[in-house]
């Protein structure tokens, strides 16, 4: 092999592009990994809607009961009381739905490691270029 002083324009040229090939095999690693990760992500916000619904049911039934017969009891007419307390059930569903979505946003989901990192070996390629 020759010296690094002595080496040829293709043998540097050639080791370019060994490097950069090398560089964006490692990229697309990344990229896999992290959007493995922002999967899991999404998964895991899935998880906590599905699981949040399931358990409200059951005991928002019991709640809705119970806090109808206390405002029957205060003096509200059924209609009432059962709106009242249908309404409550609506805005904590509501704001458990909105939590659960506001996970699943477009970005929080962005794949902002890789973006960063493709940005940087950018510049590394053109600088390599030169």
């Amino acid at each position: 092999m020759t010296s690094p002083v002595e080496r040829s324009i293709p043998e540097l040229f050639g080791d370019a592009m060994a490097q950069l090939a090398k560089l964006v095999g490692n990229e697309f690693a990344l990229a896999r990994a992290e959007i493995s990760e922002k999967a899991g992500q999404v998964g895991r916000a899935a998880a906590m809607i599905g699981a949040g619904a399931v358990v409200l049911i059951p005991a928002l039934v019991l709640l809705l009961f119970a806090a109808a017969a206390a405002l029957i009891r205060s003096g509200l007419s059924d209609p009432m009381a059962y709106l009242c307390a249908g309404g409550g059930a609506a805005i904590v569903a509501g704001t458990l739905i909105a939590a659960g979505l506001s996970r699943l946003s477009g970005e929080a989901l962005r794949p902002s490691i890789i973006i960063q990192q493709v940005e940087k070996d950018k510049v590394a390629a053109k600088e390599m270029v030169r």
